[in-house]
């Protein structure tokens, strides 16, 4: 079967948007599956939307990468959104093509065509996503480099040429999985300006004529379909082969963090997307949303969940007592604290219902247990403390969720091992709880206490949890209770009870 291009996809008979032929006015760090499933599919649609009439060129960030396989495919790929919307099963079928093609600068010829985009009048805005490890200042890299091995390094290269051509200034679109992602790689881009020994003038075009922006992006994307049998299903329904297919939740959320004005930057809302990608001053209230709201479900339910005998998120969904446990935290606890519109944020935690729910995906609970102790500090204690500064009383099921936690990681312990602590769950299976080294050694040296002693010893761990939780009116006492009713009765019966 032929693969993927613009005569074979013609030969089909697809009827969906395309777009052959336009300028590049992107220029793309990173090729992989979740750029492919987000950054370029909002550039798709603002094509088809808002005539924004432009393409992206992708850059590998590392040596080994997909640019030959893009570029054998013109830039086309099939992309599948899937999940459930508003209880209804989506899946979505779209041929992508915003990307013109994929440069491996670690290839000298294709080293020179990112330069040769870097002074191109038609730029506009430069977008990465070099993962965590990616925005990294290393003094190692050289201004002649060819190419420097840190990202930073290579923007301060595409920027440098682009200010000595005498090319407009760009907006930066930093999309890596870190807080302050668009001040960060400022920072290290000018670091090399400094030990680069680079002009003044360039500084100031870098500090106050470019424009460095933050993001927060948000899809679960799982990528490639794994099963050579739907795979096979697939390529004779598309009547192509299409090995860089890709798959994406159907939810897609990317805030900005920049001034009003990138509106008229940017043709996101001009496509009428403002609901999926917008911009904003400042987006740690919606970073504060999608901590509370979406992580803080997962730890909140997924513990009690695993113990009373489910392996798999979207099952718990199914279960009108997790479920019910579930809204209730969200909607009375954690929503009507949070410094964002209350409609705003119940939309969105309807919609973790729905991405919870997503009959492709098979999240499993033992995965959102890696870590729980630093997870529950991070999601769910701010949201304990403020709803208990408010309110002047204990949240029902933020507290639960604290007990079940405590019981998860208590449970029948069997051993400390290298990989681990071994657990037993409720039905008699064993279990690993992974976590950081001294939690574990922490719960294996209390594994014979009492519930009391247990309870207290935990909540008086400051290095767990910064403070001593004791010192909270009632706080002990009611933990110490739900972790009996736990043990006692099983979670779905604790879980039952808040409700």
């Amino acid at each position: 079967m032929e693969t993927l291009n613009y005569d074979v996809l013609a030969k089909t008979g697809y009827d969906g948007y395309i777009l052959k032929d336009a300028p590049e006015k992107v220029l793309q760090f990173g090729e992989g599956n979740f750029l492919r499933a987000f950054v370029d599919y909002w550039f798709d649609l603002a094509n088809e939307k808002a005539n924004w009439n432009g393409k992206c060129v992708l850059v590998q960030p590392i040596a080994p990468g997909l640019a030959k396989m893009i570029n054998a495919q013109e830039g086309l790929y099939t992309l599948y959104l899937r999940g459930s919307e508003n209880g209804q099963k989506v899946d979505a079928k779209r041929v992508i093509s915003s990307v013109s093609r994929c440069l491996n600068p670690y290839e000298k010829d294709d080293y020179e065509k990112m330069m040769e985009v870097a002074v191109s009048d038609d730029l506009e805005i430069i977008v990465s996503n070099t993962t965590e490890a990616g925005i990294v200042y290393d003094p190692a890299c050289q201004k002649d480099d060819v190419p420097p091995s840190s990202f930073p390094a290579k923007m301060t290269q595409v920027l440098y040429r682009r200010w000595m051509a005498k090319k407009a200034p760009v907006t930066i679109l930093a999309c890596e999985l870190i807080d302050n992602n668009g001040k960060e790689l400022q920072k290290c881009v000018n670091k090399y300006i400094e030990q680069w020994g680079l002009e003044a003038d360039f500084c100031d075009y870098v500090n106050n004529k470019c424009l460095f922006c933050g993001s927060l992006v948000d899809r679960i994307v799982p990528g490639r379909i794994r099963d050579p049998k739907e795979v096979a299903e697939l390529e004779e329904k598309h009547g192509y082969a299409d090995p860089l297919l890709d798959v994406g939740e159907c939810f897609g959320l990317w805030v900005i963090e920049g001034p009003e004005e990138l509106n008229d930057r940017l043709p996101f809302k001009k496509a009428g997307l403002e609901k999926n990608v917008f911009v904003t001053a400042d987006m740690t209230p919606y970073k504060k949303r999608k901590v509370r709201i979406l992580n803080g479900a997962h730890t909140g339910f997924v513990l009690g969940a695993y113990l009373g005998g489910y392996d798999i998120v979207r099952d718990c969904m199914h279960d009108s007592t997790i479920l019910g446990y579930m809204n209730k935290m969200l909607l009375e606890e954690t929503v009507p604290i949070l410094p964002l519109p209350q409609d705003d944020c119940k939309a969105f935690a309807a919609a973790v219902q729905d991405r919870f729910n997503n009959p492709f995906v098979n999240h499993e609970l033992m995965s959102i247990s890696l870590n729980s102790t630093s997870k529950w500090r991070a999601r769910c204690m701010p949201s304990f403390l403020e709803y208990v500064e408010k309110n002047g009383k204990l949240p029902t099921c933020i507290s639960m969720g604290y007990a079940a936690y405590i019981a998860f990681f208590s449970n029948d312990l069997q051993e400390l091992n290298e990989k681990g602590l071994v657990a037993k769950r409720p039905a008699g299976n064993e279990y690993l709880i992974s976590d950081d080294r001294w939690v574990l050694e922490f719960y294996y040296a209390h594994k014979n206490d009492s519930v009391k002693d247990l309870v207290h010893a935990v909540m008086t761990n400051e290095q767990m949890w910064g403070q001593d939780l004791t010192k909270i009116e009632g706080f002990e006492e009611l933990t110490v209770k739900n972790v009996t009713l736990i043990r006692e009765k099983g979670a779905l019966e604790a879980y039952k009870s808040c409700l």
